[in-house]
């Protein structure tokens, strides 16, 4: 039924329902009725009740696209209400996990403020070509930023500062292979090297161990302090294998990195080592 003949539909149920209205108030009823009449009306009953479906039936079908329209709005509506509540949840949980980070760094400033002076700073930039060299910082030489300073995590060692500006800082990751870091095996106090590995996926190797030294899966990696670079006792990491290098006369093993070098996003730069400071820091895990 097209628009245009539910609306004449309409006004024509309208038109008889006023006109049976009219006849019904302007002729007065007898008091009582005759058997004709009584006849008349029971034949005009059911005409009667089917003119009042119709034109029920009419309004509702005039009436449909008007309702349906403004149902499609409501749905547009609550549509946008709900794709604007996401994305304000999503906001919030990054916001949540921001403050986490944060809170993470400033406990672990004052836990080891007798130790370090520590300067947070916030990774902006990071090497394309390949992701686990180099991190770009938010800080440098007028934060009092200089070459070689250490750059940790309150989990463990990320890697040291190897250019500066005056407004930012290029980081050598401690998964680079020109990387390395002077180390001890925690349980043993053996001695070695971890460097990066080549084409490397976020982890790092310990190299030169005595072949004759007690090396097993889960041992804790942590800094020696040798070479006046990198503080004694940072933690690096736990023994996840161990080797013989090709030459037979060390061993080497891969190490589980407690610093997420792949997930950066906040930092700490060292840029003060107390001289008395000689317990090793808290971190790991």
């Amino acid at each position: 039924m097209g628009w245009v003949t539910a609306k004449r539909l309409f006004f024509l149920v309208i038109l008889v329902a006023v006109t049976l209205a009219a006849i019904h108030v302007t002729i007065p009823e007898p008091a009582r009725l005759t058997p004709l009449g009584s006849k008349f009306r029971d034949v005009l009953a059911p005409a009667q009740s089917g003119l009042t479906w119709l034109s029920r039936q009419a309004r509702q079908v005039v009436s449909l696209p008007v309702s349906l329209y403004g149902a499609a709005e409501r749905s547009q509506a609550l549509e946008q209400e709900v794709e604007r509540l996401q994305s304000e949840i999503i906001q919030l949980n990054e916001y949540k996990a921001e403050n986490q980070r944060l809170t993470d760094l400033l406990n672990y400033k004052q836990v080891m403020v007798q130790q370090y002076d520590l300067l947070a700073a916030s990774v902006i930039a990071r090497d394309p070509g390949n992701w686990f060299a180099t991190v770009t910082l938010n800080r440098g030489s007028r934060d009092g930023v200089r070459e070689n300073m250490t750059v940790l995590t309150p989990q463990g060692l990320v890697g040291r500062v190897i250019t500066v500006t005056n407004a930012n800082c290029e980081v050598l990751l401690i998964t680079d292979p020109r990387s390395g870091v002077g180390s001890l095996i925690q349980e043993t106090r053996t001695p070695g090297i971890v460097e990066g590995t080549v084409g490397s996926s976020g982890t790092a190797r310990i190299i030169h161990i005595p072949n004759d030294a007690q090396v097993e899966e889960g041992q804790v990696v942590v800094t020696s302090g040798l070479g006046s670079i990198f503080p004694k006792g940072i933690p690096i990491g736990q023994i996840a294998s161990v080797s013989i290098e090709s030459a037979g006369l060390f061993k080497s093993a891969d190490i589980r990195l407690f610093a997420g070098v792949n997930q950066l996003e906040e930092v700490l730069i060292v840029t003060k080592v107390y001289p008395e400071a000689d317990t090793p820091p808290a971190g790991g895990g």
